[in-house]
């Protein structure tokens, strides 16, 4: 009897699962199925990926994606009860979904910068932060919940059922920055501390963005030297002995059982903070690729890690052509088609490759979200009636609507 998929587009969640036999994941682990036919869970995270059309003449993203919408149509369904936190940006969106609830109870109201107060001053400091790190200076934790706490972290029942976890870039999971957060987990006196002071290029590809939080006898944290504590000091019920990896310099040795740091994307070239595998192997920056993450993502669960976390850089911006490196596209322009286009090889690479490592739709759940839910504003393309597709379009204005608050809160109060 095949399982429901879920799917969700504009804050909908998209899920796909079928029942199946499949290989066993890592010794325990237990994904909650009545009758275990979940061996793994696949997490993808888009920043801002259009899954209905903004021109009702162009295919929407997804649409230009057909390895990926035909894989969520044979047994996909939508969700529609997700609703876009506001105000809506890239790290509220996301610890949204993380955790199942809105800003006010898990402490991220705003993003991508959020104002505290200290005393008689105000700061502002970055949303993106680990999950166990405090606001600035105080001692309030930034995923604060109601309790006044550090929020219950999203891969505990995972970790708790046995099953490692892995995650790549996606927000909070993983080390945000290479300051407040090695120290937060391996000390200010660390060795990896130390490397952050005297190569803080180096310290980002070895540690940010990319983890593995282990499960109790794990052997990918127990056969590792480097394995730190997963200190979750408020999570109910405790969490006592737990150990994760974190960062690629630690990572991507356990996945590749050597002392390799190298994981390549789906096309075979290395992971790195460089252009083409060029530069220091490991993370690659928090706008990865879908070659980037999908290939990362595919060597964890080849690896035995059966729940994994990835997110993708937005469609709409320009990521790959040098005329423009800081522009934005409209619906239907060449460039905007053309980069679709590598977004829909790398699913279609990513899950021949699960297909033949035993890993689909028949044994792993699938989940595919999209934050923010914005919408083209512009002028209207030229030529008419282009659909990108057959007859590039063009725009003369693109831009975004910004709202002040201010006049707002001034016109409904009246005061």
């Amino acid at each position: 009897m095949n399982r429901i998929a879920q799917y969700y587009s504009a804050g909908a969640l998209v899920a796909l699962l079928a029942a199946g036999v499949a290989p066993a994941n890592a010794a325990g682990c237990q994904l909650g199925s009545h009758d275990n036919d979940v061996k793994h869970i696949v997490y993808i995270q888009f920043d801002n990926v259009h899954l209905r059309r903004d021109n009702p003449k162009v295919p929407s993203d997804l649409e230009q994606m057909p390895n990926l919408l035909h894989f969520m149509e044979q047994e996909g369904t939508l969700l529609t009860n997700h609703h876009t936190p506001l105000i809506s940006h890239t790290s509220v969106d996301i610890l949204t979904s993380l955790t199942g609830v809105y800003g006010e109870k898990m402490g991220m109201p705003i993003g991508n910068t959020i104002l505290y107060f200290n005393g008689a001053s105000s700061k502002f400091t970055s949303s993106f932060a680990y999950w166990t790190d405090n606001l600035g200076v105080t001692s309030v934790p930034q995923m604060v919940d109601q309790r006044g706490k550090v929020h219950p972290a999203p891969w505990v029942p995972f970790t708790r059922a046995g099953c490692d976890v892995g995650a790549f870039s996606v927000a909070n999971i993983e080390f945000e920055n290479t300051r407040g957060d090695i120290d937060n987990v391996f000390g200010p006196t660390s060795p990896e501390h130390n490397e952050n002071l005297a190569n803080p290029d180096l310290a980002v590809a070895d540690f940010e963005g990319i983890a593995i939080h282990c499960a109790l006898g794990s052997l990918l944290c127990g056969s590792s030297a480097h394995a730190a504590t997963d200190k979750l000091a408020d999570e109910p019920a405790g969490y006592l002995g737990f150990q994760a990896l974190f960062g690629n310099k630690y990572v991507a040795p356990a996945l590749n059982h050597s002392s390799s740091i190298v994981i390549n994307d789906l096309d075979g070239v290395a992971i790195s903070d460089g252009p083409n595998g060029t530069g220091n192997p490991g993370f690659p920056g928090f706008d990865p690729s879908p070659s980037q993450t999908l290939g990362y993502l595919a060597s964890m669960l080849e690896a035995g890690v059966p729940v994994v976390y990835g997110y993708i850089e937005d469609a709409h911006d320009n990521h790959n052509f040098p005329s423009d490196p800081d522009g934005a596209f409209g619906p239907g322009e060449a460039e905007y088609v053309s980069q679709l286009q590598l977004f829909d090889a790398a699913f279609g690479k990513f899950f021949a490759r699960l297909n033949a490592h035993g890993i689909t739709k028949d044994n792993t759940l699938f989940v595919i979200t999209s934050d923010e839910n914005d919408h083209f504003a512009g002028a209207a393309p030229t030529p008419v009636g282009c659909d990108g597709v057959h007859v590039a379009c063009t725009y003369l204005i693109k831009g975004e609507v910004e709202a002040r608050l201010a006049k707002v809160f001034h016109d409904q109060a009246g005061n």
